[in-house]
This record gives structure tokens, C-alpha cells and sequence, in this order.
């Protein structure tokens, strides 16, 4: 079943986060992942956002998200990202139509 990631950012290093955007997709592309928004003006339609980006992903299933974020080379690049931004990060399931 697809799972999607979805995180919401508010940047504390602008130029540390910067560095973990550029080693970004050599990591994420050995995943079967596939990014579907990355947006740092997304239009708020109802309620308070505090944050400075969103990005959302998916991935075939939830094996496939934990080998990638649990891969060494992410974990390494990983550390720039918590270290430039604070972060919400959720993986929602997604759904199989009946049949």
C-alpha cells in the first residue's frame, strides 16, 4: 500500500538546510520514492501555518520509506536537516479502492 510523507518545516540555518537540499535527491532517488510537493508558499486556505515549507512524498510501501530514511546516507545527510530547520514529519497511509 503507497504511504506518503509529508513534512512541514520552519527553517532555523537557512545555509545548513541549503547543504542536506543539495545531497538530497542522490539519496532519496535509490528509494522508489517519489516527491510530489515541495513548496515554500503554500496557500493557506483555513487555520494558522507557522511554517516555511511543506513537502510531500510517497513511497510504494511502508518498508520502502523506513529503508530509505533509515539509510546510511540519509542519516548522514539527515543531520543538516534537523540541524537548519525544525520539522513535523508524518507518514499517512494511503488507500485500495474496493474491488
Amino acid at each position: 500500500m503507497t504511504v506518503y510523507a509529508i513534512a512541514q518545516l520552519k527553517m532555523t540555518d537557512r545555509a545548513t538546510y541549503d547543504r542536506y537540499q543539495a545531497k538530497f535527491f542522490d539519496v532519496f532517488r535509490k528509494f522508489n520514492g517519489r516527491l510530489l510537493a515541495a513548496d515554500e508558499s503554500p496557500l493557506v486556505l483555513e487555520g494558522d501555518w507557522a511554517c516555511d515549507k511543506l513537502v510531500m512524498m510517497s513511497f510504494p510501501d511502508e518498508a520502502s520509506f523506513h529503508a530509505f530514511s533509515a539509510a546510511p546516507d540519509y542519516v548522514e545527510i539527515s543531520k543538516d536537516r534537523k540541524a537548519g530547520a525544525q520539522a513535523t514529519v508524518l507518514l499517512v497511509k494511503g488507500f485500495s479502492p474496493a474491488g
